[in-house]
């Protein structure tokens, strides 16, 4: 249990996390059959080599080891204390443990955040006393850790009731405590082998991405399993994925649940396609995670991404497959294929090689060798193909002998996947294997050999699809920050519309104040005039001077962020006579349907026509943090749902390569079905400058939407706008203005 130098050195944060020296067990029941009796229990059998210390107020001893009424009484400085008290209590224990010197404490106890607004406000203080006191906090509502490696099982887990799983190299974060268990049994029931489990609860001080930080840098560790509920510090865990990939560990993520809090703020269309789901995977991908999307998957890919992004990024991944089985093959296939996933066919040359030894294929994308199946024949095919250029990866699927006659295909999938030891050849290229009865015992071989080997075709075709997703962390796009005029133009319409009411109070700014700010920043926006809600022709008349009729009219308010929806546009208005009757309708038709909307005037605008309308949206997203959105526009955005989701800011090439994801607009700017063709710098270039809102002085823009953005075959112009504002937290320069 001796800790490494670095990181991981005596006294470090990792080593009183999971290798404690001392730990003290602050409400260790003596009922065997407690919950919270289990971590005593578990490290008496493991023979934990510490000093373990129960406190109970009514026990001088706890199975058989002296006990002290309270944490003082014990006086131990230790590395570490488990405390399984009521949250009554826990204020005062949290000072007893700093006082003796207690270096991380984790909190058993519930009926925090996870309970409402009280118990967020309970965890808050709860957070901020620890970081008063200097005390590292693991929880609250955390069922613990596993030390696997150095035998510590910290935790009131019942799983571990049947004892430590198989020591390996996956370490696992976990926000379900539940979780942990799970996976851990599930492991040890394949043969998988874990480094460190970690459950973190509320993650009221240690998040998930500062224990995956720590595991970067653990010896023991070499990929990290992340099970995901929510993110709760999502820059940490950027910086922890990025070190893991610049130190050959690859990362994976099951997430699941979606963001309330996101969706009530939501206000732009944008808001409503970068949910949960759509942020977290862009988040994932630009820092090189590897999303898989079921839990059997998250325990068996590890070995699969042993050798990093497989190359080939600017095409779909090509797997050959190798069989034993033509209909188990054929269900990992099919479902390659909805994910995207080429099944690659040997090519002549490598076909002839094999017939003149005896083995003849056809140019099929399976190999199947069903009738024929020899174990050289077996792995002179696998080795063929590992070794060709047809494929990025190898795909072999074994029938029934893999139950009952493993050395017809496991043994020589083991032989040829450690052939000459050379663990740089054995990474190069990713080998996964599906076996399609149930045989446990060759799973197992294959999981102590270090081969990704997957029980069902489901789970095979999830991780194969990862890997084709998977690709190294996005560069820092180096893109400077808007110019100044923008964060005063934000800061002079967040003090405006403090002044106001309802929405605009909020932050929201009606489409004139949007468009002005989209000025600032550089996008080209429609020319528009604007009268007042009761205009008569005569003003109206002279506002539009310049205008070709016919014009838009639209009404303006704040408190109508998506005005086609209760009839506040107006397409088509021929004269000033019709723009005060459809200005009047609009009105009427608007107090029917919103009564409490703030109408503030209308907008004049010229009739444009174009190749395409997009979509380009920024939020702040309150997990994920900036992001940028592309997609096909118009009244239709949210229902086609055709778009593409970077954090933000992006460069050019990140644009492009956006664009490149939305079918819908790539087709119409590429000059579908012989059109003219749109304009696509012009709309990498609106998607560039708008990203740059991230990079504002505290970001005083939550959300920001053109829609749409009118492509023509040179140039693009917005002619809608929404800004929403951060109202809640003015910006320093809100405050100066």
């Amino acid at each position: 249990m001796t800790a490494p130098p670095g990181p991981w050195a005596q006294g470090s944060l990792a080593q009183r996390l999971f290798a404690p020296r001392s730990i003290l067990l602050v409400g260790a029941s003596g009922d065997p059959s407690r919950a919270t009796a289990r971590p005593l229990r578990y490290l008496l059998r493991d023979r934990y080599p510490g000093r373990v210390v129960p406190v109970n107020p009514t026990r001088g001893e706890v199975l058989g080891h002296a006990a002290f009424r309270s944490v003082a009484e014990a006086g131990v400085a230790a590395d570490h204390a488990f405390v399984m008290t009521g949250a009554d209590a826990l204020e005062g224990v949290l000072r007893d443990c700093a006082a003796v010197g207690v270096g991380v404490v984790t909190v058993y106890a519930d009926g925090y955040a996870e309970r409402g607004a009280e118990g967020a406000a309970a965890q808050r203080r709860l957070a901020a006393l620890a970081r008063e006191l200097g005390v590292r906090l693991l929880g609250p509502n955390c069922i613990g850790l596993v030390n696997v490696a150095d035998r510590i099982a910290l935790t009131v887990n019942a799983s571990l009731e049947a004892g430590l799983p198989p020591a390996g190299t996956i370490g696992l974060v976990s926000q379900s405590g539940s979780m942990l268990g799970t996976l851990a049994s599930r492991g040890a029931a394949r043969g998988i082998g874990f480094s460190r489990l970690v459950s973190v609860g509320n993650e009221a001080d240690l998040t998930v991405g500062e224990i995956a930080d720590l595991l970067v840098d653990d010896p023991h560790t070499r990929t990290i399993l992340l099970f995901l509920e929510t993110l709760r510090d999502a820059p940490r865990l950027a910086r922890a994925a990025r070190r893991a990939h610049a130190a050959g560990k690859a990362v994976v993520a099951y997430a699941l649940g979606r963001s309330a809090a996101g969706a009530s703020l939501a206000v732009s269309h944008t808001g409503a396609l970068a949910g949960w789901d759509a942020a977290i995977d862009a988040f994932l991908r630009a820092h090189g995670i590897v999303r898989i999307e079921q839990l059997e998957t998250l325990l068996e890919i590890a070995p699969l991404l042993a050798g990093g992004p497989p190359p080939g990024r600017d095409r779909p991944l090509r797997v050959a497959v190798v069989s034993t089985t033509g209909g188990g093959a054929a269900m990992v296939v099919d479902r390659m294929g909805l994910a995207g996933v080429v099944p690659a066919a040997p090519e002549a040359a490598l076909r002839a090689h094999w017939a003149a030894q005896g083995i003849t294929v056809g140019d099929s994308p399976v190999i199947d060798l069903t009738m024929a199946v020899t174990p050289a024949r077996y792995a002179t095919v696998l080795q063929g193909l590992l070794d060709s250029p047809c494929c990025d990866a190898v795909l072999a699927v074994v029938g029934s002998s893999a139950q009952t006659a493993p050395q017809l295909a496991v043994r020589p999938i083991v032989e040829v996947a450690h052939r000459g030891a050379d663990p740089a050849r054995r990474g190069r290229k990713p080998l996964a294997v599906f076996l399609a009865p149930q045989a446990d015992a060759s799973l197992a071989l294959l999981a102590a050999e270090g081969i990704a080997a997957f029980r069902t075709p489901e789970a095979c075709a999830d991780a194969l699809a990862a890997v084709a997703r998977w690709t190294p962390p996005a560069a820092d796009p180096g893109i400077p920050p808007p110019s100044p005029t923008v964060a005063l133009a934000a800061a002079r319409a967040l003090t405006e519309a403090a002044r106001g009411r309802g929405a605009r109070a909020r932050g929201v700014l009606d489409e004139g104040a949007s468009l002005a700010l989209l000025d600032e920043l550089g996008v080209p926006t429609v020319p528009r005039r604007r009268v007042p809600a009761d205009a008569d022709p005569a003003t109206i008349a002279t506002a539009a001077s310049g205008f070709s009729w016919p014009l838009a009219v639209k009404l303006l308010s704040a408190d109508l962020p998506h005005k086609s929806d209760v009839g506040a546009v107006t397409l088509g208005v021929t004269d000033p006579v019709h723009a005060a009757y459809a200005i009047g309708a609009m009105r009427a038709r608007v107090a029917r349907e919103r009564p409490d909307a703030a109408i503030d005037g209308a907008l004049l605008q010229p009739m444009l026509v174009g190749v395409a309308e997009a979509i380009v949206g920024y939020r702040d997203d309150p997990l994920v943090g900036p992001v940028v959105l592309v997609g096909t526009g118009g009244r239709l955005a949210e229902v086609l749902r055709d778009a593409a989701l970077r954090p933000a800011p992006v460069d050019a090439a990140a644009a492009r390569a956006m664009l490149g994801e939305v079918r819908g607009l790539s087709a119409l700017l590429a000059g579908a079905r012989g059109q003219p063709r749109g304009d696509l710098q012009a709309v990498i270039d609106v998607v560039v400058a708008l990203s740059r809102l991230a990079l504002l002085p505290e970001r005083p823009v939550l959300e920001a939407e053109i829609n749409p953005l009118l492509v023509g075959d040179a140039g693009a112009v917005a002619l809608d706008g929404l800004v929403v504002l951060r109202a809640d937290a003015p910006p320093q320069q809100a405050r100066e203005a």
